[in-house]
């Protein structure tokens, strides 16, 4: 047989086998017709959705810039509200979390006009006339006269509006839980709130902690809305030591960075500062409790809006979420889906717990350096005060990876700037940026 009629007789048993082929698909697809001719209207629809819309998993996801620790007039803060997300909005944040103390933006409260100007910290435009000139005569509510005039502070309720409604910014409700024990300061933000917690005493400092977070919880499951603690400045007062916060389980958050300069973010020669606090915690949590670690959040605190030097835009955090809504962000967070930031964003961000792999790659500045120092405890160095928190690699350049060793309790990544901080809360600060921690699961304890 000659090549040519071995061609045709090969072409001829193709045509052959698609044509079987196509006569069974012809008959799939008519007995599924059929079935679906037979089925209600209400068994039929879930497959028309499923064939309509993407899955979850193929949801797009996105970075959003956001502020959990903001103080206004409502607290201790020295500007309206209003004035306050204008700052933020303008700065290219997607949320914002009012978190004053010990109150929500809720109710009638209005204030002396006198005494909202004494906090101002610069000389200038008084507070109430900046505020008058952003928003107009019509919105700014006043009453009495001379050194007796008040004004209406907004709710978060009515300054919502103003801000939302396109899309690209968010308030979520929040309250700085203010609470002490023997004089050391117990703070706790509380995120997506929707009633006031009054401060929860405890028989201990560690009590007290833990009896506010479970507040928070308490209210989430009963109102079945997402919620999130987060525990404020542990060095602030010197109050909360590392063995605290790794002993309250319940606790999952901490500020890793806070823009406040009164909070000892550093130490000193004798405490540690609020990175090491974190590692500390962190290797007794793994090492010894058999627990789940903390993930880091960086905050502004800002309280001064004229002068002064607690200023916002120092921290904020970056939440990679399918939609700028307040459960989602919040689940995301929950999710350990954010890193913390003074500074430095990421082109990309691969976090994989399940691989123990960390990948990234630094949106640069083409004038400034990046080193990243990957840290973490080494099993068997526990309980070495020197190698807790150590470096465990040094990487230069825009992208890093690493991956979690056997003889690793966990590793982070701390990335820092040649840049200076343009709104520094210390001398010599630089722009960083914090990964959450990857840690070897099977020293967890099955719950």
């Amino acid at each position: 047989m000659n090549e040519n009629a071995r061609f045709l007789l090969q072409r001829q048993e193709y045509l052959m086998l698609l044509k079987v082929m196509l006569c069974c698909l012809n008959t799939f697809v008519s007995v599924l017709l059929m079935t679906f001719r037979a089925l209600p209207l209400c068994v039929l629809f879930p497959f028309l959705f499923l064939a309509t819309y993407p899955s979850t998993a193929d949801e797009k996801v996105r970075w959003f810039k956001g502020n959990t620790h903001t103080h206004s007039l409502w607290s201790d803060g020295n500007d309206f509200p209003e004035m306050i997300a204008k700052f933020y909005k303008d700065n290219s944040y997607h949320f914002l979390v009012l978190s004053d103390h010990n109150v929500l933006s809720r109710g009638e409260k209005w204030m002396n006009v006198g005494a909202i100007e004494k906090r101002r910290r610069a000389l200038g435009v008084p507070t109430l006339k900046k505020y008058i000139s952003t928003f107009g005569k019509d919105w700014v509510e006043l009453r009495g006269e001379d050194k007796k005039q008040e004004v209406r502070l907004r709710t978060l309720e009515e300054i919502r509006p103003k801000f939302e409604g396109g899309g690209d910014f968010i308030f979520i409700e929040g309250e700085e839980i203010t609470n002490n024990f023997r004089g050391s300061p117990v703070h706790t933000n509380g995120m997506n709130l929707k009633e006031l917690i009054v401060p929860k005493k405890g028989t201990s400092l560690r009590d007290t902690m833990r009896n506010n977070i479970i507040a928070v919880r308490e209210q989430s499951t009963r109102l079945k809305k997402p919620m999130l603690s987060h525990l404020n400045h542990p060095n602030f007062g010197w109050s909360i030591k590392a063995e605290d916060l790794a002993h309250v389980l319940e606790e999952k958050f901490f500020e890793v960075y806070n823009g406040h300069p009164s909070i000892n973010h550093l130490g000193d020669a004798k405490r540690p500062g609020d990175e090491k606090i974190w590692d500390i915690a962190n290797t007794i949590r793994l090492a010894t409790l058999k627990s789940d670690p903390l993930y880091g959040i960086s905050s502004d605190d800002s309280h001064y809006y004229h002068g002064g030097d607690v200023k916002p835009g120092r921290g904020w955090v970056m939440v990679q979420s399918s939609s700028l809504e307040e459960d989602s962000i919040i689940r995301s967070m929950e999710s350990g889906k954010f890193y913390g930031s003074s500074g430095i964003h990421f082109k990309h961000l691969l976090r994989d717990q399940k691989k123990g792999t960390l990948e990234f790659e630094i949106e640069a500045d083409t004038d400034a350096e990046y080193v990243t120092r990957i840290i973490g405890t080494r099993k068997g160095n526990e309980n070495n005060p020197d190698l807790v928190g150590e470096t465990l690699a040094t990487i230069k350049g825009k992208k890093v990876q690493y991956k979690l060793m056997d003889n690793e309790w966990y590793f982070r990544a701390t990335v820092t700037s040649s840049k200076d901080h343009p709104r520094p809360s210390f001398n010599g600060q630089k722009e960083q940026a914090w990964t959450q921690p990857i840690w070897d699961s099977s020293a967890i304890r099955k719950k």
